[in-house]
């Protein structure tokens, strides 16, 4: 049921949400880093600094993170908040009242946005990783920034002090579809300001962060997979011992 209801409000809370899963612009591949202990502990710290402060993960406690490898003191000293406990929950303390004043709606909780990307536009790791590395600046929209796989997009670019700002170039060409009509295609980006990261280290920082959370989604899912190899093992090792077995008890019968 908790899980229903995180799915259900990934796709409802923020709006135009199935107009983003319609995008056409390509999805560039993840790199899947979720059994780099290294990477998912950097892609944990960059979720606490960038993403918690708005979004929540209301089905991940902090004490799980021992699971990628950190100590309790390590997740004490480095990704909890001053009043915040290791067996908490990864909750937020904006207000949805204020968040939706703010952002014009509620950001969504992200304990299975990976997940629940990947029913919707076939991959979730590829549309987080390509959706956190395609902001740029626009000044028309009241955040100031804008997305090409989520156009007109209301969160803002939280890691543009990492990447940068850029702007995107677009040109006027005609509509395959439609003739006598044209529409913007994307060209490239153009780097307004450096960021603290080099684009490829930009880069590896971003599939560190979605690594995580498509780890998060479902923290058991190695462990899963891995008993579930065993299983099938077991299995198939019950299957030839029976059909022996069959075959020993009815050999004497005519």
């Amino acid at each position: 049921m908790i899980l229903l209801k995180k799915l259900i409000a990934a796709a409802v809370l923020l709006p135009g949400l199935a107009l983003a899963s319609e995008a056409t612009f390509p999805l560039d591949q993840a790199p899947d880093y979720t059994k780099d202990m290294a990477a998912l502990q950097n892609g944990a710290r960059l979720f606490v600094n960038y993403c918690l402060s708005c979004h929540s993960a209301s089905s991940m406690r902090y004490n799980r993170l021992k699971d990628i490898g950190l100590s309790e003191e390590q997740i004490k000293n480095n990704l909890l908040f001053t009043s915040d406990k290791v067996g908490d929950m990864m909750t937020v303390a904006m207000s949805g009242k204020d968040a939706k004043a703010w952002f014009g709606a509620e950001p969504p909780d992200l304990s299975v946005i990976a997940r629940a990307k990947a029913s919707e536009a076939g991959s979730g790791p590829d549309w987080l990783y390509t959706y956190l590395r395609t902001f740029y600046k626009d000044d028309t929209r009241p955040t100031g920034w804008n997305n090409l796989v989520f156009p007109n997009v209301g969160m803002p670019h939280v890691l543009w002090e990492l990447q940068g700002v850029r702007t995107a170039k677009f040109e006027e060409v005609k509509n395959p579809h439609e003739e006598g009509k044209t529409e913007h295609k994307f060209v490239g980006f153009q780097q307004v300001t450096p960021g603290t990261l080099t684009p490829v280290q930009y880069d590896k920082a971003v599939a560190d962060l979605v690594s995580y959370m498509t780890w998060m989604a479902e923290p058991a899912q190695t462990t899963r997979k891995r008993i579930g190899v065993w299983v099938l093992l077991f299995l198939g090792v019950c299957i030839v011992l029976t059909w022996r077995l069959n075959a020993s008890y009815w050999k004497d019968v005519r």
